[in-house]
């Protein structure tokens, strides 16, 4: 080995040598999994909360945010995040960004091609080009309004609205929406361009004398599942029938909301407790 050849090896090895360092050093302030990186790098990922939604199944949640103004739910974060010094300043932003997982999808997997809602259920796309809860790591991502924030010493709760997940949704981060970098207008959304069309919704009068009997929220729990409903939530494929007959059933705030759709009309006729 030469002179030359010496030193250089000499420097490979200091630089392998703070490589290692540096790596010891993250996985002890991180707390993360490393491995060889010629290897899949795993980490443990923990969600900090979770959400209480109204939503008790998937069917009728709505699939984008903030299409349901009127629903209100919470983010209740878990211990040791929970803690108002992680959340001081979060009121100064009307929207917030929540990072989550499609719990209740995992187990069935990923698909390279799904048929988004909007094409009819007959379409596919790659899944990459759409927001199918189907995915690889099955994580989501929803922008809502953040209404205000309750926090003691024991607990952080986050009041949002709009949010199109289903009650226990673990939640993994949540970040500030900012306008300037969040809002493009000028992007182009695909196929799902433009807000999707919507259904009228009626309650019989059967219906609202059963929840005003049910509940003593009637006329906000009737305006939110109107909201809900006008979505259209039935599969593609019964969007495109010619007559639909079917009598279709949403659980929403503790109650089972029972409707059929008549023309281009929603018709809630009969409403029964969980």
């Amino acid at each position: 080995m030469t002179k030359n050849q010496w030193k250089i090896w000499r420097y490979q090895e200091k630089i392998q040598a703070c490589s290692e360092q540096s790596l010891l050093t993250s996985h002890q302030q991180n707390s993360v999994t490393l491995y060889n990186p010629v290897q899949q790098q795993n980490f443990p990922v923990e969600p900090i909360g979770k959400v209480v939604a109204p939503f008790t199944e998937k069917f009728a949640v709505p699939r984008q945010s903030n299409l349901t103004p009127s629903v209100l739910s919470q983010i209740i974060i878990h211990q040791p995040y929970g803690v108002p010094e992680a959340f001081a300043g979060i009121e100064e932003f009307s929207h917030i960004w929540l990072l989550f997982r499609f719990h209740q999808n995992l187990e069935q997997g990923w698909r390279a091609q799904v048929r988004p809602p909007r094409l009819g259920g007959n379409k596919k796309r790659g899944v990459f080009a759409t927001r199918s809860s189907f995915r690889p790591n099955g994580f989501g991502m929803s922008v809502v309004p953040l209404i205000s924030v309750e926090s003691d010493a024991q607990q952080v709760v986050l009041n949002v609205s709009g949010l199109d997940l289903v009650n226990d949704t673990p939640v993994y981060d949540i970040k500030p929406y900012i306008p300037y970098a969040d809002a493009l207008p000028e992007a182009r959304g695909g196929f799902a361009d433009e807000r999707p069309a919507t259904l009228a919704v009626c309650v019989t009068p059967a219906a609202v004398q059963q929840l005003q009997q049910l509940s003593n929220n009637a006329s906000a729990l009737t305006q939110q599942v109107i909201e809900v409903l006008a979505q259209d939530p039935r599969p593609a494929y019964r969007k495109l029938a010619d007559q639909d007959t079917n009598h279709y059933g949403t659980h929403f705030g503790g109650f089972n909301f029972r409707w059929h759709v008549q023309g281009d009309t929603i018709e809630i006729f009969e409403i029964r407790p969980l």
